[in-house]
């Protein structure tokens, strides 16, 4: 089962960092064109370990750059929506 704590660290790796900046770039560019995103839509063009494709994006609201939408127990972890703070 997924947990972002667990992974968090394999983000601060040099693959890690390569990968949270290539899903940030696309979030960013999702978000700006729509207004919200779905997890599904968020990490579904990156390849490799599924769940360091989720830490991103948890990454990214841990930053503050996404807010989520609703909680996260209510949806699957593929319909978990966000949204941008800027």
């Amino acid at each position: 089962m997924y947990e972002y704590q667990k992974v968090k660290p394999t983000l601060f790796t040099d693959e890690g960092q390569r990968k949270f900046l290539a899903v940030r770039d696309r979030v960013q560019t999702l978000v700006a064109q729509s207004g919200a995103i779905r997890m599904d839509e968020a990490i579904s063009k990156t390849s490799g370990d599924t769940w360091e494709a989720l830490a991103c994006v948890d990454r990214m609201v841990e930053l503050g750059e996404l807010r989520e939408i609703g909680q996260r127990n209510e949806v699957s972890g593929q319909h978990r929506i966000f949204v941008g703070v800027r």
